[in-house]
């Protein structure tokens, strides 16, 4: 390899060079294979990372579906509990409390935090209730005594429901002409009833409705209630009774579509219905399709200003059904980010804008995984919400809302921008926050559109509570008979739930809707909307 001369350095000769050539080769060749192992086992170790944190999502989803709540509240490390959205329909005080915060020292001076719940105490009975007085005197003789004060003592009790027959009797006169040659026959008219030829009245075809799709009680188990009671009601007769029924709701939901979407700010949501398809084709074993369900959907829409909920009974969950529905509207189209909404981004005059609940919600099921992350993240959407209900409890108006948002949610919503840039390149793509990350970046323009105008919402909660009772219903009466009576459910979910968001009595409504529908115009019909009807008894 080298050769030598007298008075010369030794040199690398010819031979030497390729040695060294071939060994720095297989040196090369050794590292590239050995990179590649190590490459191998970093991709291996994480997959086996995306696997365990997979395993330990479906572990923790099937705790929480067993044992844990559904609520999404967030609470920090610090204990400090994160604005949680008030339900649509506050109904009363009920479960309200005060935390009362007392410092406990022990004797080696550890400071602990003890919480004390202060009991709100007892609602009041309303005075609108009938009031049955029975009063107790005392055993001995009282008649010389001089009374000095009562003691009175409530008791709440229930009657229960009571079937009842309104019995119309018309005495027939005949009243004579003056010339003695003719008479004619005198009787009163029969009062307005909303079924000609029917024994319903309108109270019980209210109790009837109201009892399915406001309490969630199937017809079936309401005509055991009315056996207890000796009568017997077929239950195709009374089927037919509430189709004939909303078929006089019919015009009164025509005209509540018209004024929910008279708007330029709609929520928009979706949900699922099981529909009884008597044409659903034959199972792949030739065997009839007859009794299958189709699963449906309820396109439901939220008009923020009005206070008014429309649904809308559509086959499928296509963009094409909400196009339909919407092909006048113009203005703000607020949903969860499905891909179906995003049709309307290329539709002029209207702006769509996503929903932080959901974005939230990706975080809140990213903590199981990366606690520390997520809670940050959550945190800072926290502080968005608290923006939100600082303006509901000082009473807002629009513009101040707005100018609100601006000087507090838009520096707040450019830091969590930043945060979330940070976490990306920290973060594994495929893992739970990753992927919250992701949903959240790829719809950041969309999130922040609501701090541009006072009437915009944060989230999309309003209409995704308004579709809690189709939620109850399914659990109760399982599926619609038909399509035409999915549709026929979506006209009454539209209108009880209007009817709860302006605080009336939906039985209230529907008896006198019911008793004036046949004698009320055309040009009058409005006035027999629940949002109308409410503005007529303040």
């Amino acid at each position: 390899m080298f050769a030598y001369t007298a008075g010369i350095e030794p040199t690398l000769t010819h031979t030497g060079y390729k040695q060294l050539y071939e060994q720095s080769q297989q040196v090369i060749i050794s590292l590239k294979k050995t990179i590649e192992e190590q490459q191998q086992l970093l991709a291996q170790q994480q997959s086996l990372l995306l696997q365990n944190q997979s395993l330990q999502l479906q572990l923790t989803e099937l705790k929480k579906i067993i044992f844990g709540s559904k609520g999404e509240k967030f609470i920090t490390a610090s204990g400090n509990a994160g604005c949680v959205q008030a339900d649509m329909f506050p109904d009363d005080k009920l479960g309200e409390h005060t935390v009362v915060k007392t410092t406990m020292i022990k004797a080696f001076e550890k400071k602990q935090t003890k919480l004390t719940i202060k009991h709100p105490g007892r609602n009041p009975l309303p005075d609108s209730l009938r009031r049955e007085v029975v009063t107790l005197q005392p055993d001995e003789d009282v008649s010389n005594l001089k009374e000095v004060g009562r003691e009175i003592k409530e008791v709440l009790e229930y009657q229960p429901g009571e079937l009842y027959v309104k019995q119309f009797v018309r005495p027939e006169y005949i009243k004579s002409s003056a010339d003695g040659l003719t008479a004619k026959r005198v009787i009163a008219p029969l009062p307005c009833v909303p079924l000609e030829k029917s024994i319903a009245g309108s109270s019980l075809l209210t109790h009837l409705l109201v009892s399915k799709f406001v309490d969630h009680q199937p017809v079936y188990r309401q005509l055991e209630i009315f056996k207890r009671q000796n009568v017997t009601i077929n239950y195709s007769t009374v089927s037919g009774w509430i189709k004939d029924a909303v078929a006089l709701v019919d015009p009164i939901y025509n005209l509540h579509c018209k004024e929910v979407l008279n708007t330029g700010y709609l929520n928009a949501d979706e949900t699922t219905i099981k529909v009884l398809d008597k044409d659903k084709k034959a199972r792949p074993n030739g065997s009839s399709g007859r009794g299958a369900t189709h699963k449906g959907f309820y396109w439901v829409y939220y008009n923020t200003q009005q206070k008014s909920v429309l649904f809308d009974y559509q086959p499928g969950r296509g963009a094409l059904y909400p196009q339909a529905m919407l092909h006048k509207f113009k203005g703000y189209l607020q949903s969860d980010g499905y891909d179906a909404y995003e049709t309307f981004d290329k539709i002029e005059g209207i702006t769509t804008l996503c929903c932080w609940a959901h974005a939230r919600r990706k975080f809140f099921e990213a903590k199981n995984y990366d606690n520390r992350n997520a809670e940050l993240v959550l945190g800072q959407i926290q502080q968005l919400y608290q923006i939100e209900s600082h303006c509901r409890d000082q009473n807002f108006t629009p513009e101040q809302i707005k100018s609100h948002r601006q000087q507090h949610a838009v520096p707040q919503l450019n830091a969590l921008h930043q945060t979330l840039k940070e976490l990306l390149t920290k973060t594994l793509p495929d893992s739970p926050l990753g992927k919250a990350i992701r949903y959240t970046l790829k719809r950041w323009e969309k999130l922040c559109i609501y701090t541009r105008d006072g009437i915009l919402q944060i989230d999309n909660n309003l209409v995704e509570n308004s579709i809690r009772p189709v939620a109850l219903g399914r659990k109760n009466y399982l599926f619609a008979g038909s399509h035409d009576r999915a549709q026929d459910a979506a006209m009454l979910y539209s209108l009880f739930a209007t009817c709860r968001l302006h605080h009336v009595n939906p039985e209230n409504w529907l008896t006198q809707l019911f008793e004036n529908i046949n004698s009320t115009p055309k040009n009058q019909l409005h006035l027999l909307l629940p949002q109308n009807y409410a503005a007529s008894l303040s």
